[in-house]
């Protein structure tokens, strides 16, 4: 800058006129340095001085090799106004270097090689009017590193290389909003960014948010489900615990913000607990290998789950998956039978207490002698669907129709067999996407379009248990679990309307991940068959921090 060239010529101008009244005072000037009254100048020194008096007001270190502005190094100086740092070899400077500096006005750091910045380094410098940090070889500065800096006029950053990503989104709003005259700042990348002046980039809302799934709470039960259901503005989750032989049933706590059993089911070789809410009856159905299956309803007197049914098992020798929706009023659910021999049954609420019915009674058979695997209902331009996945065969498609109020034969899924599982998600409020898990092969998402589901998506997942899609908000996300690695999250990309890898979290043989919503924080729930069942928080994340 123009103004610190004069000021320098002027000092070593003056500097013999002011060697007499130097010599009066009681102060040896450093070696390697030039001293006047008000002026220090060193070239090429090692360290700072030991001895500098303290009505100083101008300090000049250059060519030096000084690599480190530590906490108070200028504390005894409080009468500079002046400080020039020029090529010195800095690397670092921390919190606090220039404490006790409150009547700086001109800062000079230039031609160093700073790798390291710290937040508050710049703190208490409230009459800083001109600051330079040119050509330091920087990629980033700390966010808000100028907060204190309330006076300041002039800010040069050329010839650094900044990296235009989020870690510099919040210096892109400090620079649009200063009242300080700055230098263009030029990124040095991305590969896209290179080249552009920070200062005229638009900033796109969202582009620095993330998130991240946080373990919050380990439950030492085995499950092979988890359900999640509300009554009376309190969360539960019904868990299928074969090892325990039961129905665990649990709680969230509010205050504690954390699950704790609240009652447990007994029964034989338990291997799937489903919740329905029908008016005021709290209902969990409880399939079982053996002993046969029931229904349980909530009673408030005894606070607990009473015996409420017995379900009707004609040709149900293997129950496996329970598939509960409500279609057109009324209220329907489906056991998933994965024997050789066993049916795949509808079942439907009847409540005509007048006949003793109340209750859920078979309606259809469906699906024989193909071990199915899972079910899922799914509404599609106006029209029902039941999806039926197999072991021996290709998804199977129903339609409900409205003449005989039964499901119907529709067609299959083509080009998958051995699916485990299958689970319906929607994607931008309209597009309807199927998530199946394969355990051999890959796992493969489709898209419902002109009336049949397409693949648009493979996931290499051999051995994989489950491929479970959930949502919070607008991020979608997809678990890919199995029983021999970590389970990898993948998220949805808006730009190639696929999903990409996230993150690896750690569930011992996961076997569901459901969401959970409390009043303020937002949950995954996930069961595990041989460790502790997981739940973790979904946190967001400001990238530019």
């Amino acid at each position: 800058m123009a103004f610190l060239k004069q000021w320098l010529l002027m000092s070593f101008l003056l500097m013999g006129f002011n060697l007499a009244v130097n010599s009066k005072r009681n102060f040896k000037c450093p070696s390697g340095c030039s001293c006047s009254k008000d002026t220090i100048i060193c070239v090429g020194t090692t360290a700072m001085p030991r001895t500098i008096p303290t009505d100083i007001n101008s300090l000049s270190m250059v060519n030096g090799s000084i690599a480190e502005l530590t906490e108070g190094l200028f504390a005894l100086m409080p009468s500079l106004q002046l400080l020039l740092l020029n090529s010195n070899s800095l690397t670092t400077i921390k919190d606090d270097a220039f404490s006790g500096l409150s009547r700086l006005e001109y800062l000079f750091i230039e031609g160093n090689k700073i790798e390291t910045i710290t937040k508050y380094a710049l703190r208490g410098l409230r009459d800083l009017t001109h600051l330079s940090l040119a050509n330091n070889g920087m990629t980033f500065l700390p966010r808000d590193l100028f907060f204190d800096l309330d006076s300041l006029l002039e800010l040069d950053l050329r010839g650094n290389s900044f990296q235009c990503n989020c870690e510099t989104r919040w210096l892109m709003v400090w620079l649009k909003n200063t009242n300080a005259t700055a230098s263009d700042v030029l990124c040095s990348g991305p590969g896209d960014m290179k080249g552009k002046k920070l200062n005229d980039l638009p900033l796109p809302p969202g582009e620095c948010i993330s998130t991240d799934f946080i373990r919050h709470q380990a439950i030492p039960i085995q499950s092979m489900s988890a359900d999640i259901f509300s009554s009376k503005e309190d969360i539960y989750v019904a868990m299928a615990a074969p090892y325990s032989n039961s129905c665990v049933v649990m709680e969230w706590d509010h205050i504690e913000m954390n699950f704790r059993k609240f009652d447990n089911i007994t029964g034989k070789s338990v291997v799937g607990c489903k919740s329905v809410v029908i008016e005021d009856h709290v209902l969990i159905l409880v399939t079982q290998l053996f002993g046969g299956s029931h229904i349980y309803k909530f009673e408030a007197g005894q606070n607990k789950f009473t015996m409420f049914q017995t379900i009707e098992l004609f040709n149900i020798s293997k129950p496996n998956d329970i598939e509960v929706f409500q279609m057109d009023g009324d209220w329907y659910f489906v056991i998933v039978d994965s024997s050789k021999a066993g049916i795949s049954t509808l079942y439907k609420w009847m409540d005509q207490p007048e006949r003793n019915e109340t209750g859920f009674f078979s309606y259809q058979f469906l699906h024989e002698w193909f071990r199915d695997t899972d079910a899922e209902f799914v509404q599609l331009d106006g029209k029902s669907y039941l999806i039926l996945s197999s072991r021996s065969q290709a998804p199977v498609i129903y339609v409900w129709n409205k003449s005989t109020l039964k499901f119907m034969p529709h067609g299959e899924v083509p080009m998958v067999d051995e699916v485990l599982a299958v689970q319906a998600f929607r994607v931008g409020g309209s597009d309807t996407y199927l998530a199946l898990t394969c355990y051999i092969g890959d796992s493969r998402v489709l898209k419902w379009s002109s009336k049949q589901f397409t693949e648009v998506q493979a996931l290499p997942s051999r051995g994989a248990m489950l491929l479970q899609p959930f949502a919070f908000g607008d991020r979608h996300y997809l678990a890919l679990g199995s029983d021999f690695s970590f389970t990898q999250i993948f998220l949805w990309d808006a730009e190639s309307q696929s999903f990409v890898k996230f993150k690896d979290i750690y569930v011992q043989s996961p076997r569901s991940f459901t969401v959970v919503n409390t009043d303020r924080r937002t949950f995954i729930f996930s069961s595990s068959f041989k460790g502790k069942s997981m739940v973790f928080e979904h946190v967001i994340v400001d990238l530019s921090l």
